[in-house]
């Protein structure tokens, strides 16, 4: 038994699915806060019913949930954009220069990073769609590749997502009073001044940090692949086929032309675009990093997805394709919610933080929260769940040790993202559409990890 055999037996044994391991970090936060926080003057069944009313409040927690359905939005939007006929189009055009495993993989690669910068969800997707392109190219062409590199390729944006423009953490803290409310009853009145009232893009996604390390993975991430791909053995590719079942637009009938109408759908997604683009000009002042909060990225991928499909029967085909995949956020963000609940009323919050300021300095604290991030993501394999319950943690840490708050967050969103080259959780959409297995592409996507952990960790440690 191969190495990525036993390794991928060995993550299937040890860790259940994402929802179960929800329910248990629920129950084990529990169990932490009842045995260490509770105060003598009260019963064990007295404090376990306080603590069920933190995760309660935790659980529906308004704000919290509202933060839930814009990741959603932004994954199934991504999604469904990515399955329009301009990406299909572009990616054809693309693949006619992927003529060896070499190329194909740098391409792939290249391409996915940058557009998974922009969107997650669209980035995953398009990687996903590359791939398999790439191997139908290979097969019509009867041209030997290496596959499973290809793959990996595709899945590359998930390493470098969360310090582009839709990375969950950024888009929230560059929300007005975010981190107010995320951070109240758990900071002195003093402390709560010393928060801004929104870390804006300029200061994350801009900074100079991130630049530098955004230019160093687009340049070495695909000539990384470039190199892997000459070194692999290459095998002829054997895909199944599928056919797609096409609306004979003369059977339609009265408002179901409305459905299928090219003008009414591109007409609306135009006025929503239109919109957008005076909102960037009056609001903002033509100000773009600052025009990218949740709710825009939304409101555009809305506008782009339902220009791009043409109609709205296309469109909502998509959409069906793409809500299966924001499931695990629909129904695991609120246990997540629920444990920061815990952690905030029974003061584990503080707890936590004060131990990373007795071991941390200005310099380390960065890189602690770069390795803890990438841990924690293993277990909860989700940048909007992570930021939910390590986020508060981080933000008063930080504020302790007068440590950068935009460094700190982004420190975040590296340890996160790297670790979804370990973790095959959001890799489950791109085996679904490539038909590849995780046992696969695991041994190209670690050769990833190690190079983004150079990377990040070198960028942290002299910015």
């Amino acid at each position: 038994m191969s190495f990525t055999e036993k390794y991928t037996k060995a993550f299937k044994y040890l860790l259940p699915t994402p929802f179960t391991i929800a329910v248990i970090l629920s129950l084990f936060t529990f169990l932490i806060a009842l045995f260490f926080t509770k105060e003598s003057n009260h019963s064990i069944i007295s404090y376990s019913f306080e603590l069920l009313k933190h995760w309660e409040e935790g659980v529906w927690n308004s704000s919290s949930l509202v933060f839930a359905i814009q990741m959603m939005l932004m994954l199934v939007l991504g999604h469904a954009l990515a399955l329009t006929k301009p990406f299909n189009s572009l990616i054809n055009l693309l693949v006619k220069h992927c003529t060896t495993t070499a190329k194909s993989a740098a391409l792939v690669t290249l391409l996915t990073v940058l557009v998974s910068l922009f969107n997650w969800g669209l980035g995953l997707i398009f990687g996903a769609i590359f791939a398999r392109k790439v191997a139908e190219h290979a097969q019509s062409n009867q041209l030997k590749i290496n596959y499973p590199l290809i793959g990996a390729a595709g899945y590359s944006g998930l390493m470098v997502w969360h310090g582009g423009l839709s990375g969950s953490s950024l888009s929230k803290v560059a929300e007005t009073n975010h981190l107010k409310e995320m951070m109240s009853g758990l900071l002195s009145p003093e402390k709560m001044d010393l928060l801004p009232e929104k870390i804006t893009y300029w200061e994350t996604v801009g900074s100079t940090m991130n630049l530098a390390i955004m230019g160093l993975v687009i340049t070495i991430l695909p000539i990384l692949m470039y190199y892997v791909g000459k070194k692999v053995s290459n095998q002829p590719i054997t895909l199944p086929t599928s056919s797609i079942e096409s609306t004979n637009l003369s059977t339609l009938d009265g408002a179901e032309k409305l459905d299928h109408s090219n003008f009414f759908s591109i007409f609306f997604g135009s006025c929503i675009l239109a919109y957008l683009i005076f909102k960037i000009a009056i609001d903002y002042h033509f100000n773009v990093l600052d025009f990218f909060t949740p709710n825009n990225i939304n409101l555009l991928l809305f506008s782009l997805a339902i220009l791009f499909h043409s109609n709205f029967i296309n469109f909502l085909s998509a959409i069906d394709e793409a809500i299966v995949g924001a499931s695990g956020i629909l129904i695991q963000f609120p246990l997540y919610f629920g444990i920061m609940g815990i952690m905030k009323g029974s003061g584990l919050v503080t707890d936590i933080s004060n131990f990373f300021v007795v071991i941390s300095n200005e310099l380390s604290f960065p890189i602690y929260t770069f390795f803890s991030a990438g841990l924690v993501n293993i277990f909860v394999p989700s940048g909007g769940g992570q930021w939910a319950v390590q986020g508060p943690i981080i933000i008063k840490s930080a504020l302790e040790l007068g440590v950068s708050l935009p460094k700190s967050i982004l420190a975040l969103a590296y340890g996160d993202q790297l670790t979804n080259m370990l973790q095959p959780f959001w890799a489950l959409p791109l085996l679904g559409i490539t038909g590849l297995k995780a046992k696969q592409i695991l041994p190209y996507t670690l050769i990833l990890m190690m190079a983004g952990l150079i990377i990040y960790s070198c960028c942290l440690f002299f910015f």
